[in-house]
């Protein structure tokens, strides 16, 4: 069966499904969730001397699959090569939710032998990240004179994302604690 698109999921409905317990008293209902497909949180050099951190805001309530932050994570790793290991980029977000679909019987004669059911529990397909408006989903620093090349980087990093987002320009000072530092 073909993968649904990210927007089937990104509306936030009741509380997050994240329950994963290997203890033997308590009884899971997770079984196997799939590996997250996101490689690095981080790449680039950590440094105190970038002096421009750009943020990658939502601007509203989503859940982000996490087959889309690893899209965008590949898009802003891939226009930020001309500057080598001159940049540090973080994703600010970490897909806990579990996703679940109940697969129906599609095609001529479907009706036949699927009659579906209601508030049916599903299984298993994926996970995701639950963002709220105004969180940092992925963060850049950069030297003054790259703040073009990183905000062009946030821009494809946004079209990967299931919302329209906003990119935030902060002035770091001098040999402070940042994202790079941290």
């Amino acid at each position: 069966m073909a993968e649904r698109a990210g927007g089937v999921y990104a509306r936030m409905d009741g509380r997050p499904y994240t329950r994963v317990s290997n203890k033997k008293p308590r009884k899971s209902y997770v079984k196997g969730v799939p590996h997250n497909r996101i490689h690095n949180f981080e790449s680039g050099t950590k440094r105190n001397d970038y002096t421009v951190e750009l943020i990658l805001r939502a601007q509203r309530d989503v859940q982000i699959k996490h087959n889309a932050l690893e899209a965008a994570r590949v898009a802003v790793t891939k226009t930020l090569s001309p500057l080598g290991n001159e940049y540090f980029m973080k994703i600010r977000t970490y897909p806990h939710h579990v996703l679940r679909e109940n697969p129906l019987a599609t095609g001529a004669g479907a009706d036949r032998f699927s009659t579906g059911m209601s508030k049916a529990f599903g299984k298993i397909v994926g996970r995701s990240a639950r963002v709220t408006k105004n969180q940092a989903i992925i963060s850049v620093n950069v030297k003054k004179d790259q703040i073009l090349l990183a905000k062009n980087a946030l821009r494809k990093a946004s079209m990967k994302l299931p919302i329209p987002c906003r990119t935030e320009i902060k002035e770091l000072a001098e040999g402070s604690k940042t994202a790079a530092s941290k």
